[in-house]
């Protein structure tokens, strides 16, 4: 019997299966985003958020620092949002000046269960569920890009905030919308829709591009912006200023 002669591997041609190349396609991509925050124009921090999809949505991370005269701020946080941007999970991590935060929520029994330790305390608050809410710490502009999609997705309307001070609470928001205004983004024009949103009698100005991508936010806190690196809003915003 003659033996059989080894067949030579197939050769490769370089190019992935048409399967996985349309798996490739189809995979939706990850959204970030990097950050400057200022004060009164002057730069104190740095803050970016990041999205990347998983079977059943987005884990979503943010990272904040803030260092300036009267305040040290870091914040940590990771939440897990379902195909619509509805809050399913968050740890947060934090300090202020020094001082440890700690938080966990989740959608519990028709509530929203709220664990908060800080200052070697602990607190547990039930607050009330809503669909379109959004979980909101301070200078964190991965919660705003998740807001700008909520309200997107629902035409601007029930939208909530989950507010993780002291033993926390859920405000409203109103959002009213602008003109549009013009911007340059890594050095090409792009049009910049303007939008206010009013969280418990605070204003908070939004500046998104075509996507509804986040691309500055003038901040509650007295003269406080993020603004994406690479973007200037043409003319530039004056920290403060009421919408015209």
């Amino acid at each position: 019997m003659r033996p059989v002669a080894a067949q030579a591997p197939p050769r490769s041609t370089g190019k992935p299966h048409p399967g996985v190349a349309a798996a490739r396609a189809s995979a939706p991509p990850v959204k970030s985003g990097k950050f400057t925050v200022s004060q009164l124009g002057h730069t104190v921090g740095t803050a970016e958020f990041r999205f990347t999809p998983t079977s059943g949505g987005d884990e979503a991370t943010s990272a904040v620092h803030v260092s300036m005269q009267g305040l040290e701020y870091a914040l940590s946080k990771t939440e897990q949002l379902d195909a619509a941007r509805h809050l399913e999970h968050v740890i947060v991590s934090a300090t202020v000046n020094g001082q440890a935060v700690n938080v966990i929520a989740k959608p519990d029994a028709g509530q929203f269960l709220l664990n908060i330790s800080a200052n070697g305390r602990s607190s547990t608050t039930r607050l009330a569920a809503h669909g379109g809410a959004v979980f909101l710490p301070d200078f964190d502009p991965g919660a705003l890009e998740t807001l700008l999609a909520l309200a997107a997705a629902q035409n601007g309307r029930d939208l909530w905030a989950i507010v993780p001070k002291q033993s926390g609470s859920v405000e409203a928001i109103q959002l009213a919308t602008y003109p549009d205004e013009q911007g340059m983004l890594d050095g090409k024009p792009v049009t910049v829709h303007h939008l206010v949103a009013t969280i418990a009698g605070a204003n908070t100005d939004l500046f998104a591009g075509p996507e509804d991508e986040l691309l500055q936010a003038e901040l509650p806190q007295q003269g406080f912006s993020l603004i994406r690196k690479g973007f200037v809003l043409t003319p530039p915003r004056r920290s403060g200023a009421a919408p015209q």
